[in-house]
């Protein structure tokens, strides 16, 4: 993938853990082929950094509703492939 570059949606994240989550998806993303890999890798490495429980979606289409930690949201772009990442109690 080309340009890495985020496309912030909506989010009430702390910056420092926002560019810490897209620094990471770059990563995922130049990684791995599959878009559950990438979704894989990007949970794994936030639950080793921030503690469980994080859930991580990653695609081109999809729909949802989520419950979440407050300060632990995040929803973005990275070309036409669409982020949605947040912790839960």
């Amino acid at each position: 993938m080309s340009d890495l570059t985020p496309i912030l949606k909506a989010s009430d994240m702390p910056e420092e853990i926002q560019t810490r989550v897209f620094e990471l998806s770059a990563v995922g993303l130049n990684k791995y082929e599959a878009e559950k890999d990438v979704a894989a890798f990007l949970k794994k490495e936030l639950d080793q950094l921030y503690g469980p429980t994080w859930h991580v979606i990653v695609g081109k289409s999809f729909g949802s509703y989520v419950t979440h930690e407050q300060g632990f949201f995040v929803y973005y772009y990275i070309g036409a492939v669409a982020f949605l990442v947040f912790k839960s109690g």
